[in-house]
């Protein structure tokens, strides 16, 4: 094995003790956020911190699955030693299905224009095609499904090919991935439309579906790296991981902080400069109070931090450093979903109530308790990464001599 292969004898890290944790968090959240759903004065703040705690998931599971369609596009070999477990986090799309029942339920409560008539209002009435209650159930539910079978079907052949080893898997997989990622941008555009741009059916731009997308694999290349350095201290992915596969998904995380950031600002600056009052109005609401601040924090956290903190290549080696900086990933990333979802019900930007507070806390603990549930079920049950990708010896920084090769080596012994 090569000397890039990480160093597996350290402290093998004991999760037994933390088997309990996410029983705990459902319960727990589940408590919080059946008292905010029955209290009056607490019900908006259920509605609204359920739906961006919602939406901060799902950034999770389509992250996961655009790195997979990723991986099988461009053969990324880098990628084969956590494959396994984005398609475990991919495959939780009919557990966010379950998740979003709430939101369907309680959906004429949470997005205004279901209470407006179309004959009323311009805006919705050019729109109307598109934000009708039928369509929003419809279409909600069809993309839950098409995310399941995309999921399912790329991780049955991966798993498949744990058995056989046979390459028609890969090319089924490169053939699967090649529409998919056409039909992952279609769906994940669709979604945040309906979900979380809808909330405010006036406002008109182009390129809030690539803005979502690039927060999404942001945050869960954040969230790759931690899982990756827990996995291997377990010494799941102990015998595959090495220091290549931290720094190229460093490398990608640095990345797409940059993307994010010029997708953010391209949308901004297009609105303010062509100052139509259709558009601007959404970034006049996140100035007033409390959402100024906000917007300045995801300004100078979720670009100058990390940008300014993986400039030196040698830092995306070291847990040290990307540890930290993947938590204040997440923390960015729900200021950006708050960002995005808060203003709609506090328009004025009053401030953190105790009752805001405590349902954030408490739809995170929830919806992380039953997604971490469904993820190691699915983790302990199949082998923690491919075991017999052709890539696989590459990932490892192993040289596998071709057959050529050995023939040429033969013909030339005999001479």
């Amino acid at each position: 094995m090569s000397s890039e292969t990480s160093n597996t004898s350290e402290p093998k890290l004991d999760l037994a003790k933390w088997a309990k944790l996410p029983n705990q968090l459902i319960l727990g959240g589940g408590i919080l956020l059946l008292i905010g759903l029955l209290f009056p004065g607490w019900r908006d703040q259920f509605y609204y911190s359920y739906l961006t705690g919602f939406m901060f998931f799902l950034s999770l599971t389509l992250g996961s699955l655009f790195l997979v369609l990723l991986h099988h596009l461009f053969d990324a070999y880098w990628l084969v030693p956590v494959r396994r477990f984005l398609e475990h986090i991919a495959c939780l799309a009919p557990t966010m299905g379950l998740l979003f029942l709430p939101i369907l339920v309680f959906s004429s409560k949470i997005y205004p224009w279901m209470s407006i008539d179309p004959n009323t209002d311009h805006a919705l009435h050019v729109k109307v095609a598109l934000f009708n209650k039928p369509a929003f159930w419809i279409t909600s539910i069809l993309l839950f499904v098409i995310w399941w079978w995309l999921s399912k079907s790329l991780r049955k052949h991966s798993l498949a090919q744990d058995e056989t080893g046979a390459a028609s898997h890969t090319h089924a997989l490169r053939k699967l991935a090649a529409p998919g990622v056409i039909i992952f941008a279609f769906t994940l555009t669709l979604g945040v439309i309906f979900w979380m741009k809808s909330l405010e059916h006036q406002w008109f731009s182009t390129m809030y579906g690539v803005y979502y997308f690039a927060a999404s694999v942001w945050v869960t290349l954040a969230t790759t790296y931690v899982l990756t350095a827990i996995l291997q201290r377990t010494g799941h992915l102990a015998p595959v991981v090495t220091n290549n596969t931290y720094k190229d998904t460093g490398t990608l995380f640095f990345a797409f902080t940059v993307f994010y950031a010029y997708i953010h600002f391209s949308q901004y600056f297009l609105i303010w400069n062509a100052a139509i009052p259709e558009e601007t109005f959404w970034y006049v609401k996140r100035e007033n109070g409390i959402w100024k601040s906000l917007g300045y924090l995801i300004i100078f956290g979720h670009f100058f931090v990390p940008f300014l903190a993986m400039l030196r290549i040698d830092v995306k080696k070291s847990l040290t450093i990307m540890g930290p900086l993947a938590i204040w990933a997440w923390l960015m990333h729900y200021a950006d979903m708050t960002y995005n979802i808060k203003p709609v019900l506090d328009p004025k930007g009053d401030g953190i109530s105790l009752s805001g507070f405590v349902q954030s806390a408490a739809a995170l603990a929830f919806m992380g308790g039953v997604l971490s549930k469904g993820f190691l079920k699915s983790f302990i049950t199949h082998p923690p990464f491919p075991q017999k990708d052709p890539r696989i010896a590459e990932a490892m920084g192993v040289y596998v001599e071709l057959e050529s090769e050995a023939a040429n080596k033969t013909k030339s012994a005999d001479a």
